[in-house]
């Protein structure tokens, strides 16, 4: 049996990992690489495999850098089913489609092309779009969406079983059993684990035993800012910003889990009197879709996520809160010069409406950039939290004259503290521990920090590294 890093080795995006064991070739994982000038070209030519070959996947959650390459695979041969978990489901449609209307909108406007063109002439003027919104519906005909805790028997030599990973709705670690000539191999997939103790979500569930462990490391190098901290930070922002400064707040905010998250804090800081009532505006179709959906899947949400629903489902006494709808709402908001909190996508800043948002107001000291989630090297959004004065937005150069603020203690995303405490919870060291999704100096480090630990034995391995299992 061999393992494949495909993607999220010794990096953060594209995570990918193949499994090839006696008549079984399976992958976790399918993402898309963000970030940088050679991401398009990465994700054209991601894999050394054939699709055509591979015989299902497992998908850990929803976010693109996780599932965003599902369409490509498809239409390149992919005709096996995708397992994930019920949610996951249910907000595949709302991710993928959105992705593949970038694609093709953004392949039209690098070709000048307008989209009755297309249809007739997809093919004259260059490349086609990384995939369509056509195979992103053909694809997601393939999702089987399973619960929490369940044996799954996607292959007579495999077993696998999703267990809660609080890191979005929906999000999972992978237990997978593989049986190879009479010898039955565990192997855990971490996928993206959630900070305990958070909002929304519930905490991860611990996992006992694995011959093997894949594992996440995006902050392994570093904690988070205390949940009272950040909270104080936050209304500090808000108190400066709306009342002092009179300006806006512009949130880049991944529309799936952290523009939920936002959207609970900020009601609840208001139910509390800590903030006075906030004209909250959504700037993200894809954000209310997937809100809807959060809302509808209380069962996964934490008890006190489903009290404050409980008290008022849509926050009118707390927040006035908007969510546009039309391109024409999107562009109004440009005339909004003060005394609005407008949160969009895409939550890193290189694709999306919270470009124009960041443009009208990314010059304005009045104004304050809001960074609550990871921002990966390459992107706009870690140029902001690297403290470029100056940055680029459509071609167009802008001086940063707003104030940014990185609120670190938001992410969804376990830290270096929340990532030891869960693998404690290993009643053994597992045989083989591969550390990634985490930037290279990052992963390597927490490698050797697992591996300075008693029987544990922990390596980063580099993008197409082949480990036999």
């Amino acid at each position: 049996m061999r393992m494949v890093f495909s993607g999220a080795a010794q990096e953060v995006t594209g995570s990918c990992f193949l499994v090839e064991a006696d008549g079984v070739r399976f992958l976790v994982d399918c993402g898309m690489f963000q970030g940088g000038p050679d991401a398009r070209a990465r994700n054209l030519d991601a894999w050394k495999f054939d699709p055509a070959c591979i015989d299902f996947v497992l998908l850990t959650h929803a976010h693109v850098d996780h599932c965003g390459l599902l369409p490509r695979l498809s239409a390149l041969g992919f005709r096996g089913p995708v397992y994930t978990t019920t949610a996951t489901a249910d907000l595949l449609p709302v991710m993928l489609l959105d992705s593949a209307f970038i694609q093709e909108t953004e392949w039209m406007r690098e070709h000048g092309r307008t989209r009755r063109h297309q249809r007739r002439a997809p093919q004259r003027s260059g490349p086609a779009p990384l995939y369509t919104v056509a195979q992103a519906r053909d694809c997601l005909e393939q999702v089987r969406g399973v619960a929490y805790d369940v044996d799954v028997r996607p292959h007579p030599h495999v077993r696998c079983r999703f267990r809660d990973a609080g890191h979005i709705l929906g999000s999972a670690i992978i237990e997978v059993w593989v049986t190879e000539e009479g010898k039955t191999t565990k192997i855990v997939f971490s996928g993206d684990l959630g900070q305990p103790g958070r909002p929304i979500v519930r905490d991860p569930v611990q996992i006992e035993s694995a011959d093997v462990l894949v594992i996440e490391s995006t902050y392994g190098n570093r904690l988070h800012r205390s949940h009272q901290d950040t909270i104080e930070e936050m209304v500090s922002v808000v108190h400066d910003t709306m009342a002092r400064r009179r300006g806006n707040i512009i949130i880049p905010a991944f529309a799936l889990g952290r523009t939920q998250e936002i959207l609970w804090l900020l009601a609840d800081l208001c139910r509390q009197g800590r903030l006075p009532r906030l004209r909250v505006i959504v700037d993200s179709p894809m954000a209310a879709r997937a809100t809807d959906i959060t809302w509808k899947h209380t069962a996964f949400l934490d008890d006190e996520t489903r009290e404050l629903l409980s008290m008022r489902r849509a926050f009118p006494h707390w927040l006035d809160l908007h969510f546009t709808r039309s391109v024409e709402e999107s562009m109004a908001l440009k005339r909004i010069k003060s005394g609005a909190i407008i949160i969009s996508a895409s939550g890193m800043c290189d694709a999306g409406r919270i470009k124009h948002h960041l443009s009208n107001n990314i010059g304005r000291p009045e104004s304050a950039i809001v960074i609550v989630g990871y921002q990966a090297e390459g992107t706009l959004g870690r140029k902001l939290v690297d403290g470029q004065k100056r940055v680029r937005i459509f071609g167009e150069e802008h001086r940063v004259r707003a104030r940014v603020h990185t609120i670190g203690g938001l992410s969804a995303h376990a830290d270096k503290a929340a990532l030891l405490g869960w693998v404690d919870g290993f009643a053994r060291p597992p045989a083989q521990t591969f550390v990634v999704h985490g930037e290279a100096a990052t992963a390597l480090g927490f490698a050797q920090t697992l591996s300075a630990r008693p029987g544990w034995h922990a390596v980063a391995p580099a993008a197409g590294t082949a480990v036999e299992l």
